[in-house]
């Protein structure tokens, strides 16, 4: 079982590398610029980026593997908006949606629906946050599984694909169970 990370310019993608490593997965970090042909793996992690998504991040082949990609993805951060904004739905600058603003730092996550990637996961956790875009509107493909009092769509799975996304960093040792997250990805991508 291999998971591969695709860096697509964040800060926290080798600490995503990591993590993954610590939990014992075989795993590698691979430019967002991997032909999906090339993706010889059986899970993929999108990474955050280090420019906003409403500015032209450039995302490489990730709409690629989204469409193209037979095993389980998850986004994070950027890696989460671009799933959103792919399928449908409506990426805006934080400061910009009626009662929202940007995230820096611990934030507090409900978690709504259980499903496997937050199973076992309290309904509240701290949360590390850096993001000034977010997903404003949801296509009807995915449905929202956390928020936060500033944030909408904290998390959210594909109603038909493996395809998770989270606008928080449970890669980051700050946020509550983030190592859990990652494990339950895991499992996922081990079915």
């Amino acid at each position: 079982m291999k998971i591969l990370v695709v860096d697509n310019g964040s800060q926290y993608a080798h600490r995503i590398y990591r993590t993954l490593q610590d939990l014992k997965a075989e795993t590698k970090l691979v430019p967002n610029t991997t032909p999906v042909s090339e993706l010889n793996c059986d899970g993929i992690v999108l990474s955050g980026s280090g420019v906003l998504l409403s500015a032209g991040a450039p995302m490489g082949n990730c709409k690629d593997y989204l469409d193209n990609f037979k095993g389980p993805i998850l986004g994070i951060c950027a890696g989460h908006q671009l799933i959103g904004g792919h399928f449908g739905g409506k990426i805006s600058p934080a400061s910009g949606n009626e009662g929202s603003t940007p995230e820096f730092g611990l934030t507090e996550i409900t978690i709504d629906k259980e499903n496997d990637l937050f199973k076992g996961i309290p309904a509240k956790i701290s949360a590390w946050e850096s993001h000034n875009d977010e997903i404003s509107e949801l296509p009807k493909d995915l449905e929202s599984l956390a928020h936060s009092e500033s944030c909408a769509v904290e998390a959210l799975k594909h109603r038909k694909k493996p395809i998770y996304g989270i606008q928080f960093h449970p890669e980051v040792q700050h946020t509550q169970h983030g190592k859990d997250i990652y494990k339950n990805f895991i499992g996922i991508v081990k079915r």
